[in-house]
């Protein structure tokens, strides 16, 4: 999958990396690929997470299965 990232300098001089298609998928860096690096693991555990809440709430007998898009 690819996403969109924006990069802005924040306040105390390090770079801020956010995923606007993910709301709250925020990290920083004090280089660009550091702060690439940086969102592009938060994009990880952000979906990760999410996805476990979703399949908490699926019936026992749901079958998960995985996709690669």
């Amino acid at each position: 999958m690819t996403f969109k990232i924006v990069l802005e300098p924040g306040e105390d001089g390090w770079l801020v990396a956010e995923c606007p298609s993910l709301p709250g998928c925020v990290s920083q860096g004090r280089t660009e690929a550091e702060a690439i690096d940086n969102i592009r693991e938060a994009i990880h555990l952000w979906l990760e997470t999410e996805v476990e809440k979703q399949t908490k709430s699926l019936p026992a007998n749901a079958r998960i299965l995985e996709v690669t898009v």
